[in-house]
């Protein structure tokens, strides 16, 4: 489907090396309250409160995206992660978001270095026009979900996690635009291939779960969900075509199940987690009685929440 050179596990490896170490080597928790061992990679206790920094700090490094400006579009965290490994390295960074974007995360953003453009109405407008500015510009365009070297950083996730907690019968990942879930799935398929391994979708956000199934891109008229991190309507083609041999299968999850997996990393790990970064648990939580008495893993993968989101499930106390 795609031209783009697939994520590898032996670049994986080569991250682990070159990836800024405050990003590395993530807690990992563990439950067993829900009848099976839960394995849980907490990715939000970094600069960034999130996994992003794993890709984009690789994708710098790693040369993959040249030595000039960059542009890109994000709904918040990757944003901030691009920002933070490129104005390291002394290049300039745009972000293009929409205008309903999380403004925890566009301040965020915008602390780290970046110049940030509101424009759109969704992630999928303001990514067509951070595309069109940088092909106006002569920039470099970074596309999550498109970049080999994303999927790989994000991949050393996984292979921290197989080093402490070995063999596994189940990992449920997030899944937006893919980078997550085929460098996840990249680094099991070569290291334990017998590991299922499920991307989690929101139902109100499809398009992965439609081309995943069609293996071809699927659009959806809309994304619809708390999750904005996930909210997604467009298809990545390189991200599809990578999800086909990386992935098992794909799960959707309502809105009700993340709020109920944001509950449960706030009272099992004393974790605030943000509703896309508490996908591949709600999964987890919803196929439970499939795992019952094995080793299964997820993670969190972000903890950028706005007050609104708080206020879905929060107490008044920790607000």
């Amino acid at each position: 489907m795609t031209q783009q050179v697939p994520p590898s596990a032996a670049r994986i490896l080569d991250a682990c090396n070159a990836i800024d170490p405050i990003f590395l080597n993530s807690p990992l928790l563990e439950s067993h309250s829900l009848g099976l061992t839960a394995f849980v990679k907490d990715e939000t206790d970094n600069p960034i409160r999130s996994f992003k920094g794993r890709g984009t700090g690789w994708y710098i490094a790693s040369g993959e995206g040249g030595r000039g400006s960059l542009v890109t579009a994000s709904a918040g965290n990757f944003g901030q992660g691009l920002a933070y490994a490129a104005t390291r390295a002394g290049r300039a960074v745009t972000v293009f978001a929409s205008v309903s974007a999380n403004p925890v995360k566009i301040a965020a953003m915008r602390g780290l270095g970046a110049d940030v453009v509101l424009e759109g109405e969704d992630f999928d407008a303001a990514k067509a026009a951070a595309r069109a500015y940088a092909e106006g510009h002569g920039l470099t365009f970074v596309e999550d979900g498109a970049s080999a070297a994303i999927a790989e950083g994000a991949g050393t996730m996984a292979a921290e996690l197989t080093d402490a907690a070995g063999d596994l019968d189940a990992v449920f990942v997030p899944l937006g635009n893919g980078a997550l879930a085929a460098g996840i799935g990249c680094w099991f398929r070569h290291a334990f291939p017998k590991t299922r391994v499920i991307a989690v979708a929101a139902r109100g956000a499809p398009c992965m779960a439609l081309s995943f199934a069609a293996k071809a891109p699927v659009p959806t008229p809309e994304a619809l969900t708390i999750a904005d991190g996930i909210a997604v309507r467009d298809p990545v083609p390189a991200a599809v075509g990578w999800l086909a041999d990386t992935v098992d299968e794909v799960m959707l999850v309502d809105d009700t199940d993340i709020i109920e997996a944001m509950r449960f990393a706030h009272a099992a790990f004393h974790r605030l987690v943000e509703p896309a970064g508490a996908a591949g648990l709600a999964g987890l939580i919803t196929r439970r009685g499939d795992f019952r008495g094995q080793r299964v893993a997820t993670m969190l993968c972000g903890a950028n929440l706005t007050e609104d989101q708080r206020r879905l499930w929060l107490p008044a106390s920790v607000r």
